[in-house]
């Protein structure tokens, strides 16, 4: 009888899943997946219904309908200076987790090394295992979770074939900034290496901070393919429609790919984000001010209960280490801590591939709305203090 493939049954169910489900157990405050419960500006939601109701219910085009595709290429002329053609340098995709997975399939051939920021999204290895690649960790240290120069040309090899970007980073939160993408940049063209970009959280940037696309940089946007999507600026999680873009010859491979996974998907909804992202910078800085002020609502608390916070510059995580507390194992602590406090949270530990030296670090969501981060920051209070 057959059984899963020997390489993927590393991949069990999800930590999310497993923390999601400690959570509803103990009636805890979910603060480990990043689902948000704010709304989108009213725009998206009635150009979806007024989509559905003009009887936009079939499929899309494979590629994605045209005022998708147009409005992700105003998009990013409007907000970072690159020019894109909407008919062959854009492709809509299922969320980015299918963008991301396509990518590497479309890019990577069994043996080729990827370079990932580590901790990772649980996503990137398992795409590279499916496409029979080998992930390679570049390790963002606590406290800053900076890349370092020395460490990235060290892990570059004859084997490697593409580096895989995320900023701002999901668990850690931190911002990669400019300086660090130029040290990418120059690695990657010195080296003829492809950049997969991971830009979902592209919006939230805080206390000044700006999202700088890797793609923008000096002899980057031949070499680049941009993945982003609308669930965590325009709180769509469930619509999941995402994008990717870049040089023609880069769409034209992913998206040879793409088409064998979903094909199309989420119809009427392609309108209403079309819709959202041609809204004017004011609904963007609203929606990043509301963040904000959400995250300075968790992070206060969480250093009152005694959590070391480490980063929070952008996207809709705050990482911790938890030893303060006592605690040395962050998965311990995050089984526990719905019992104890009313409140879940994610470890890290399953976003490295050895997680030696940060065993004890875990994850927040303060993607959640006000009175709900507040009655959070009470329950961790009490249990910690």
């Amino acid at each position: 009888m057959a059984q899963l493939v020997q390489r993927m049954t590393k991949f069990g169910t999800a930590i999310f899943t497993e923390m999601t489900l400690l959570a509803q157990e103990h009636d805890a405050i979910n603060l480990g997946q990043g689902a948000p419960d704010n709304q989108a500006p009213a725009i998206v939601h009635e150009r979806a219904i007024e989509a559905i109701r003009d009887g936009h219910n079939q499929y899309a085009p494979g590629i994605g309908i045209p005022e998708l595709r147009e409005a992700i290429a105003h998009h990013q002329q409007h907000h970072y200076g690159i020019t894109l053609d909407p008919a062959t340098q854009v492709q809509a995709s299922a969320g980015a987790a299918e963008a991301l997975t396509a990518s590497i399939l479309a890019l990577c051939e069994p043996g080729d090394e990827v370079i990932v920021l580590e901790p990772y999204f649980d996503v990137y290895p398992a795409a590279i295992e499916l496409a029979q690649g080998v992930l390679v960790p570049l390790r963002l240290e606590a406290p800053e979770f900076r890349v370092d120069e020395a460490k990235l040309r060290s892990l570059v090899t004859e084997r490697t074939k593409l580096i895989l970007v995320n900023t701002p980073h999901n668990p850690t939160g931190h911002l990669v900034t400019v300086p660090e993408l130029e040290t990418i940049a120059q690695v990657a063209i010195e080296h003829d290496l492809t950049v997969i970009t991971d830009e979902v959280y592209e919006h939230l940037a805080f206390d000044g901070r700006e999202h700088t696309p890797i793609a923008s940089l000096p002899g980057m946007f031949e070499r680049t393919l941009t993945i982003s999507s609308s669930g965590k600026t325009f709180s769509t999680t469930g619509w999941k429609i995402g994008w990717f873009s870049g040089p023609e010859h880069l769409v034209e491979a992913v998206g040879t790919v793409k088409q064998f996974l979903t094909f199309a998907n989420g119809h009427p909804f392609q309108y209403g984000i079309a819709a959202g992202l041609q809204l004017p910078d004011s609904e963007f800085h609203a929606i990043r001010d509301r963040l904000w002020r959400q995250r300075d609502v968790l992070v206060p608390a969480l250093e009152h209960a005694g959590f070391e916070v480490l980063a929070a510059d952008a996207g809709y995580f705050v990482s911790v280490d938890v030893a303060p507390l006592g605690y040395d194992n962050s998965y311990d602590f995050c089984r526990e801590l719905p019992a104890k406090a009313g409140v879940a949270a994610i470890p890290m530990i399953p976003f490295y591939t050895d997680a030696s030296g940060a065993e004890s670090l875990v994850r927040f969501a303060f993607c959640k709305r006000v009175e709900v981060l507040e009655e959070a920051a009470t329950r961790l209070e009490r249990a910690f203090r």
